[in-house]
């Protein structure tokens, strides 16, 4: 199941930022997002704020919570599976 959203989830990023240079098999589950990872920077933070209110009604109040929950694909999954309606 977790696997499943992992995977999912990474084609929603790809979409999302309009990664089309990246495939879903680029990005490790356990990769960073931002810095030396993916290089994500603050705009796509938003976007994956966007992104997960949309794609699972799941909403993040306080932006510094943003920082543990897009740290890997990993972590985005485990808080998705924790929060869902």
């Amino acid at each position: 199941m977790m696997t499943e959203l992992m995977d999912k989830l990474k084609g929603e990023i790809i979409t999302q930022l309009n990664l089309e240079d990246l495939k879903k098999e680029d990005i490790s589950d356990d990769s960073p997002l931002f810095g030396d990872g993916l290089g994500l920077d603050s705009i796509d933070a938003l976007e994956l704020i966007v992104l997960l209110e949309k794609n699972y009604g799941i909403k993040i109040a306080n932006p510094a919570d943003g920082k543990k929950i897009f740290q890997t694909i990993r972590t985005m999954a485990e808080y998705i599976e924790a929060n869902k309606k």
